[in-house]
């Protein structure tokens, strides 16, 4: 590129979807052709990305001479380019394939085309030069403080001593200094490989404990590419809607019993973003935000976002690493005060670990299987007292790996049990502890089949 041309990544905003660009192409005869292009995306500082949709007369020319240019326009400041691209692969399949697929979906359903917008893959082309048309242009806006947004985060990331605080602290930067409403944090159950929410902000209702599957949706997707996925407008693209939330049904047809804990999202979201969080390689979860409006997140908040969830699974590791205590015998048992009134039904079918309270459902999988574990030495035992490291060596509980969050898990089931209004609670009594209180007998059932 000229020294002169400005860089690929200072015209970020030309690639956001909001105006088609033109491509012209040359056929092998010198012909020209100039079409319409429905995405062109930025891939880093050298390439770009252009759907691959039709196999029309710009394919065409594409696959006999590669050499094509791009027209963008800047959509706030009208400011027009033209890129010089020579055309290097198609990818199928993958996060950039995944990412603009998604993308796709929200811009046919916005323009009416969804029936017609298939994309069919990932054209990735250099950038062998960039040129700034000469003409008028409005002043660029002022740009939002996301640094400072994102060092807010830091901060109270590494203030918190504690899981749940952790992932308070991550909403509140979010609603506080980025103006985003609607939020919800989820974590990945590995050997499930769906999603389970932990966290949320702006909705009527927490969700906490609604799945997601691996895959499926805007943060299905993140997750399983791992990789940032944006949608910017509205989309009534089925791959792309809510959750699709599994019930007892599917795993034991014969039992009648609906387990199933709504979804909190937006009924009709127009923008939404998902970023992986990860740690040391590993895929902990994702950050999830939406909003009503169109358009509302550029590739800046995608940016801060991406910056925020590395911290966020920084600091996750880290505390789910120091809340082992020292030695399985330290726990301190507590004389807890006996619970009085009428007794408390609690079945807890094994097939898959799902807990009932009285007739309502309350969790399943693995938290469901600790709760199943702490009330059955609570009502044989009279214990109300235990440590995450008990919980981690007990072999009948079948816990994944120190890679899956327990400390999540336990979050899950507190908040769970808090929204239930069940007279059955967990608080946490130091670090790696935790006491079950309970406010009336309770009469557990387990249920083989």
């Amino acid at each position: 590129m000229s020294g002169s041309a400005p860089a690929l990544s200072a015209i970020r905003a030309c690639f956001e979807g909001a105006i088609p660009g033109m491509m012209a192409t040359c056929a092998e005869d010198g012909t020209p052709n100039v079409a319409y292009i429905s995405q062109v995306c930025y891939v880093d500082e050298r390439h770009i990305a252009l759907s691959f949709q039709f196999f029309n007369k710009t394919r065409q020319n594409i696959l006999a001479n590669p050499y094509a240019t791009v027209l963008v326009m800047d959509p706030v400041t009208a400011a027009f380019h033209r890129l010089h691209i020579r055309y290097l692969r198609t990818e199928t399949e993958g996060p950039l394939f995944e990412s603009m697929k998604a993308q796709l979906a929200g811009i046919a359903s916005h323009s009416g085309m969804a029936g017609v917008f298939r994309l069919r893959g990932s054209d990735v082309y250099e950038v062998e030069a960039i040129e700034a048309l000469e003409g008028e242009h409005l002043p660029a806006p002022p740009r939002p403080a996301l640094l400072a947004a994102v060092r807010r985060c830091a901060e109270r990331l590494a203030a918190c001593a504690a899981t749940d605080e952790v992932l308070q602290a991550a909403l509140a930067v979010l609603s506080d200094h980025l103006d985003i409403r609607h939020a919800m944090i989820l974590m990945l159950d590995a050997a499930a490989q769906r999603l389970y929410t932990v966290a949320s902000s702006g909705y009527a209702t927490s969700g906490v404990g609604s799945e997601i599957e691996m895959g499926h949706g805007v943060i299905g997707t993140a997750a399983r590419e791992r990789t940032p996925v944006r949608i910017s407008h509205m989309t009534s693209a089925a791959a792309y809607s809510h959750a699709v939330r599994s019930s007892l049904r599917e795993t034991q047809p014969g039992l009648e019993l609906e387990t199933e804990i709504p979804y909190p999202g937006l009924p009709e979201p127009h923008s939404q973003l998902a970023v992986p969080i990860q740690s040391a390689g590993r895929l902990l979860g994702v950050l999830f935000v939406e909003s009503p409006q169109d358009m509302r997140f550029g590739f800046e908040d995608e940016d801060a976002l991406v910056a925020i969830a590395a911290h966020l699974g920084a600091a996750l590791d880290l505390l789910q690493t120091a809340a082992e205590p020292a030695s399985p015998e330290a726990t301190v048992e507590a004389s807890a005060p006996s619970a009085s009134g009428a007794p408390l039904a609690v079945r807890h079918y094994l097939a898959n670990n799902s807990v009932f309270i009285g007739e309502r459902y309350l969790i399943k999988g693995v938290a469901g299987a600790i709760l199943g574990k702490l009330l059955r030495e609570h009502t044989r035992q009279g214990r109300n007292e235990f440590t995450n490291r008990e919980l981690r060596l007990d072999p009948a509980l079948k816990l994944p790996d120190l890679s899956d969050n327990l400390e999540a898990r336990l979050v899950l089931l507190q908040r769970r049990l808090a929204e239930s209004g069940s007279e059955i609670c967990i608080e946490k009594t130091g670090r790696g502890r935790f006491r079950l209180k309970v406010q009336r007998p309770v009469v557990l059932e387990e249920i083989a089949a």
